[in-house]
């Protein structure tokens, strides 16, 4: 792939994201972008009233945004050993490129 390519690949696949990012903001007015836990809580209740949580939480976020940032930061360790990972297994994978006659 050449460098022009490459860059109107990365070009395309940046509006792509922004599109996808800003799409439903603005299209689907008055919406509730709630997570997946009050959904599945809220269905629990409404199935089994009775239900109790086997445990409770060791401990709780003073607030909604420090559990936010959790959050964020788990996600940024994962997506940083993923893209480690992937560009380990580029790096390797071009060493061998460069010398073909070198034992694994």
């Amino acid at each position: 792939m050449s460098k022009n390519q490459f860059n109107y690949v990365n070009l395309l696949l940046i509006m792509l994201v922004v599109l996808i990012t800003v799409f439903p903001l603005v299209y689907v007015k008055g919406a509730d972008f709630g997570g997946a836990d009050g959904k599945a809580q809220e269905a629990i209740i409404e199935l089994h009233p009775e239900y109790k949580p086997w445990f409770n939480n060791i401990w709780e976020t003073p607030s909604g945004e420090v559990e936010s940032l959790l959050f964020t930061l788990q996600g940024a360790m994962g997506a940083g050993f993923v893209c480690y990972y992937l560009g380990y297994l580029r790096g390797k994978k071009s060493q061998k490129e460069c010398k073909p006659d070198a034992p694994n």
